[in-house]
């Protein structure tokens, strides 16, 4: 059923008693063309775009829990496309325009909100820096201005301007950055999905792979083996366990990143605001609550919480530039398991293995990354050969001393 202003009318007046499911509840077909590992959202956007651009449509989604169950429903929202090299920079303003077009593409709100995202500097010297990246965003093709103390003030005249250690003297903005209702993007690409005739199949944790003579034959499940022309990991977190029951050691870690909601406020925060002396950054969602976060734990696990020494930092950046936030409750917290790569940018790209492919190392930017995640990962799949804006994205980069450093900051995640 296509969602209009006519349906909500005729549904409303008629107690909402004639919408159908979201999506179905298929079991498992013995084999698929495609079978991709991991219901999130750059699983679900990977078998939209390889129904919608390529006619690939005997797909087979596997997700262990519920769809969305992970790192999808589990970040801050944000949306952005302000990065500083050559092999992001294009990828992240891909993504950012499909953003723009998403709910029109998929039929379905995700409340796209283009708030803007304004990065603090407090120095020359990181200024002088913003100023560098700001150049390359527009060299891009992208949408990035340099603003004085007085433009920052115009803006959000609430910040702690005048801070000794930390004074603001000024920021970088792109106004095309926002939010996006992570939980709805799961759910417009999972509708989306199943109506080309994708196969959702929830509650199906992949157990092993059965590989011969090199080549992928399918997976073994809890729901018994799911044969495949090939197989795509897309499991963020999760990637390095998935990957070593195919013989496979990734050159990533998984870290527990937190998240945190303060109660309902009314509405103070214009946009997207990160702290350019220590990393914060905070928006403000429609019910209210401001939503914030900052580093890793810098410890690998896989438990979906964090530890308090990361709370006291997120909250000490939060009333760095915004001391008003001290009278605000705090919520709620949550943790998401990132899968930090080497160098802090992603990887899409072929195995060793003969039809399994990867999709992993998002660090920080796996949210905002969704639908052109999704578009490149299809692309590979469908044609075997790597997306021009992920071509840098190669597994074996590290091997052969093509690391893209966006915040890489040694040899190891958790000094990014």
């Amino acid at each position: 059923m296509a969602y209009s202003f006519l349906s909500i009318l005729r549904e409303g007046l008629t107690g909402n008693r004639g919408w159908k499911p979201v999506w179905r509840e298929p079991e498992p077909k013995p084999h698929y063309d495609v079978v991709i590992v991991g219901g999130g959202g750059h699983g679900l956007a990977t078998a939209w775009y390889l129904a919608r651009n390529h006619g690939i449509t005997n797909v087979a989604v596997l997700e262990k829990g519920y769809l969305g169950s992970g790192n999808i429903g589990r970040n801050t929202t944000i949306i952005r496309s302000n990065y500083l090299l050559p092999g992001n920079e294009p990828f992240y303003e891909q993504s950012l325009k499909l953003w723009e077009g998403l709910e029109q593409d998929i039929n379905y709100n995700a409340m796209v909100s283009q708030r803007g995202v304004l990065n603090l500097c407090h120095s020359d010297a990181q200024r002088d820096a913003y100023a560098r990246r700001g150049n390359a965003i527009l060299m891009a093709g992208a949408d990035a201005e340099l603003l004085d103390r007085e433009g920052v003030r115009a803006l959000c005249p609430f910040l702690n301007f005048d801070d000794e250690r930390f004074p603001i003297t000024g920021g970088l903005l792109q106004r095309r950055g926002g939010t996006v209702r992570h939980d709805a993007v799961a759910w417009g690409y999972a509708r989306a999905a199943d109506g080309r005739g994708v196969d959702l199949i929830q509650n199906c944790e992949v157990t092993g792979f059965r590989i011969e003579n090199g080549r992928v034959k399918g997976v073994e499940t809890t729901r018994g083996f799911i044969g495949a022309g090939k197989v795509a990991m897309a499991a963020a977190g999760r990637a390095g366990q998935v990957a070593a029951m195919a013989g496979l050691r990734l050159p990533i870690e998984s870290h527990v990143l937190q998240a945190f909601v303060s109660e309902g406020l009314k509405p103070v925060i214009p946009g997207v605001i990160t702290f350019g002396a220590g990393h914060f950054y905070v928006s403000q969602s429609d019910k209210g609550g401001l939503v914030f976060g900052g580093d890793i734990d810098m410890y690998n696990s896989y438990a979906q919480r964090g530890n308090l020494p990361v709370v006291q930092d997120v909250c000490e950046g939060a009333m760095a530039i915004l001391p008003m936030l001290g009278r605000a409750k705090l919520l709620r917290s949550w943790g998401g398991i990132m899968d930090m790569s080497m160098d802090g940018s992603p990887i899409i790209d072929r195995t060793p293995v003969d039809g399994l492919l990867i999709n992993c190392g998002w660090c920080y930017g796996g949210f905002k990354a969704t639908p052109a995640s999704g578009w490149c990962f299809a692309h590979l799949i469908a044609t075997g050969e790597p997306h021009p804006n992920a071509a840098e994205m190669r597994l074996d980069r590290f091997e052969r001393g093509y690391a893209i450093d966006e915040r890489g900051a040694g040899p190891q995640p958790n000094l990014h």
